[in-house]
């Protein structure tokens, strides 16, 4: 059917306070997805401001940070998803119900807005966090994600944040 549309997959990430880890997966997945994902994030409880050091680190990888304030994610849950990622246990445990029952999957990991220590141990703590959540979803990126059922790619999803990080073939 040449010259119909692929719609774009919509990913949703979620994170407690979407000032770090949930906008570097925002804009990793809108940078590496090339208009095939389309990426937006949330949190259960926004903090202020994005963390400088997110935006910092995504500038390392290249990508000038054009999201948004960190944000609710009230009303996010009306909207058609097709993958829900949550990316800290706190919004796994607070992540509400989804019509049309998107791909559930949990991609945990440390916050390195947590991390202690000088801007060097700070800025390593969040690039390696960039890299983990890259790792990620460049292996979601190469799933057939077009084409796999709803179960198959919730399975799929999960696998890919699973401790050792790969996808099932």
């Amino acid at each position: 059917m040449s010259g119909e549309r692929q719609r774009s997959f919509r990913v949703l990430i979620l994170c407690t306070g979407n000032s770090a880890r949930s906008q570097m997966a925002e804009a990793l997945f809108n940078a590496l997805g090339h208009g095939r994902v389309v990426a937006e994030s949330a949190g259960s409880l926004p903090a202020p401001r994005v963390n400088p050091l997110a935006i910092e680190t995504l500038k390392r990888h290249g990508i000038i940070w054009a999201g948004h304030q960190p944000r609710t994610v009230t009303g996010l849950e009306r909207e058609p998803w097709d993958a829900v990622i949550t990316v800290c246990d706190k919004a796994r445990e607070a992540c509400p119900v989804f019509p049309g029952h998107p791909a559930m999957a949990h991609w945990g990991m440390s916050d390195p807005a947590e991390v202690v220590g000088s801007d060097d141990v700070r800025r390593e703590a969040f690039w390696q966090a960039s890299l983990l959540i890259r790792k990620r979803i460049e292996l979601m990126l190469a799933l057939p994600i077009e084409k796999l059922e709803r179960l198959a790619m919730e399975s799929r999803l999960r696998a890919i944040g699973s401790p050792d990080g790969s996808a099932p073939a």
